[in-house]
């Protein structure tokens, strides 16, 4: 079984590599795999000796493995990481994206790979009555979110009422929540349920349903359909042996890769 994959795979790069200018060939060509992501926990985040890990980085190594060369991870703001798909800085976007008609007017997304729920951690001082979603739209409400992301796009559709503050990282809107100059931070599952965890002090979770679940692809520029066959076709073989699911688990149901 392992070697008709592994047959199967090279089938397919042999054919994805056949389109000019093709990100399979350009890839296959330098020896490399060029991913863009952004930190997200536990999607892609840097651990103590500045190496990038998580569910992410996981995929483009696996992915740029089977291809028979390296991964490169290439670290870009999530406002800028889709022009810099377009300016060819990295041959694809593996960022726990979500698919959305706005996003796929820009690029083309692969078949899902994940799963990712939005939900709500709340700072317990300021919010500990809140108990629905309801509570949260109000004009005395303060999001901090990350900007450009799906939760801003959510809470402005749900909450039209609430502010919005804007940062360029995760980490800064949590600090801002934790800090109760913010009321809550919206985030995909688990990155909520995990601060909560980290901060039970401070955080808490005011309702368990999510705001909204999306489905998440890997983008690529438009126009390479060999590439996206190349890629639609290594999620079916990494879904079907389970090795995606694996990794789902670890990363997301899991905390032993918290220290």
């Amino acid at each position: 079984m392992k070697f008709l994959r592994t047959s199967i795979i090279a089938c397919l790069l042999a054919f994805a590599g056949a389109a000019q200018g093709g990100m399979t060939e350009d890839a296959l060509d330098r020896g490399v795999l060029r991913i863009g992501l952004s930190s997200f926990t536990p999607w892609a985040m840097r651990a103590r000796d500045g190496e990038f890990i998580g569910f992410e980085p996981d995929v483009a190594r696996r992915m740029a493995a089977d291809m028979g060369i390296e991964a490169e991870i290439v670290p870009t703001a999530w406002d800028g990481i889709i022009p810099a798909l377009l300016a060819k800085k990295f041959d694809l976007i593996i960022a726990g994206m979500s698919v959305t008609p706005q996003r796929n007017l820009q690029v083309n997304f692969s078949i899902p790979y994940a799963k990712l729920g939005l939900g709500i951690v709340a700072n317990r001082e300021r919010m500990g009555h809140a108990k629905s979603p309801a509570d949260f739209n109000n004009e005395n409400i303060v999001f901090a979110l990350r900007r450009g992301t799906t939760p801003v796009e959510v809470v402005r559709a749900q909450m039209p009422k609430a502010q919005i503050r804007q940062f360029d990282d995760e980490a800064a809107a949590l600090q801002e929540v934790l800090n109760g100059r913010a009321d809550a931070w919206a985030a995909g599952a688990p990155g909520h349920t995990d601060a909560a965890m980290d901060h039970p002090d401070k955080l808490f979770i005011p309702f368990a349903e999510y705001l909204r679940s999306d489905l998440s692809g890997i983008a690529i520029r438009k126009g390479d359909s060999d590439g996206l066959n190349f890629i639609n076709n290594w999620i079916r073989l990494r879904t079907d042996d389970g090795w995606l699911e694996e990794r789902r688990k670890y990363w997301f149901e899991g905390r032993e890769w918290k220290p």
